[in-house]
């Protein structure tokens, strides 16, 4: 078993589980707060995540549990953020919205529509400043575009030329608006083209196929120091957050888009090229079942925070305490 696509399938498939059983855990209630799944969108985060070294910045949205894990995060640290423990990544102070990690440069996990947007500008800007050759990736949702952020950032970024690659992860619906109810223009890169940015589509439920969009996009930043615009056109297959009803969506329309998993994508493919047997894949499945678990178990052992540390990192009055 070799080969870049059954490393990504690998990827995709921990992913995947993570989210299942962060769902099963949620319906126990043994998972509060807010939850955004990421579903069905797995091929966007394994194939441009990728493309990135270890110097590059990332900052994503509140559907991030696939992004940090596809950086590298630790698979028990992320869960126990989402047990709000101590041990999780942002101190169990974040929750499953405010992944953070400065080691993998993972700067947020951000709450508000469009909010990663400027910080992605200015990690820019810092690195464009010092001279770094570092890329900045950007990942928000279609929803995110009708956002002055969006104007704001991609033309400033144009402006001044600044190493922000701007993932559009269009999943077609923004919480509950069908992409056509919000956008006058629904070809995205045609509209990010607009601001004089290089702009193309992808197939985001391919992770090849992601994989080499963004590896044409990361040498183009890197190369001109300038922005790019991805859009990778996927679909979530579960609800817009764990509270959502999902009544928007044609369940028709859903079951299509299932169709094109993009896990049974890579799995056949695999098969296909004899690049992995039935066997191979069932056992990469336990491994990554196994890990889940152990990451459920590291986090139920996990601490919660002292209460006399719970005015730590808390402003008061302007002053810190």
């Amino acid at each position: 078993m070799t080969g870049a696509l059954l490393a990504q399938y690998r990827e995709m498939l921990r992913i995947r589980r993570f989210e299942e059983r962060c769902a099963e855990l949620y319906s126990a209630e043994r998972i509060r707060g807010f939850v955004h799944l990421y579903i069905g969108e797995e091929a966007v985060a394994v194939g441009v995540i990728g493309q990135l070294v270890q110097d590059d910045a990332m900052v994503t949205t509140y559907r991030d549990h696939g992004h940090a894990l596809a950086r590298g995060m630790d698979m028990a640290a992320v869960m126990s953020e989402m047990f709000g423990r101590v041990e999780g990544v942002s101190r169990g102070r974040g929750g499953s919205m405010h992944l953070f990690s400065a080691e993998h440069r993972f700067y947020g996990g951000n709450g508000i529509v469009g909010g990663g947007l400027p910080l992605a500008v200015g990690l820019g800007l810092a690195d464009h400043l010092q001279g770094r050759e570092r890329v900045t990736a950007c990942f928000f949702g279609e929803g995110a575009m009708a956002e002055g952020e969006f104007h704001e950032s991609i033309n400033l970024a144009a402006l001044w030329q600044l190493p922000v690659l701007f993932v559009c992860e269009n999943n077609l619906y923004a919480m509950g608006t069908a992409l056509a109810r919000s956008e006058s223009e629904t070809d995205l890169a045609l509209k990010a083209a607009a601001y004089e940015v290089p702009a193309w589509s992808c197939d985001g439920m391919d992770v090849e196929a992601v994989s080499h969009a963004a590896q044409r996009a990361v040498a183009l930043v890197r190369d001109s120091g300038g922005p790019v615009f991805l859009e990778a056109r996927t679909y979530r297959f579960r609800a817009h957050s764990m509270y959502d009803p999902d009544r928007y969506r044609d369940k028709a329309e859903i079951e299509l888009w299932r169709t094109r998993d993009p896990l049974r994508i890579a799995a056949d493919r695999l098969l296909d090229r004899g690049e992995a047997t039935d066997e191979d894949l069932r056992d990469i499945d336990t491994e990554v079942t196994e890990e889940v678990d152990a990451s459920v178990a590291a986090a139920e052992a996990a601490a919660w925070e002292d209460v006399d540390h719970l005015t730590r990192f808390v402003m008061s009055e302007g002053v810190p305490t």
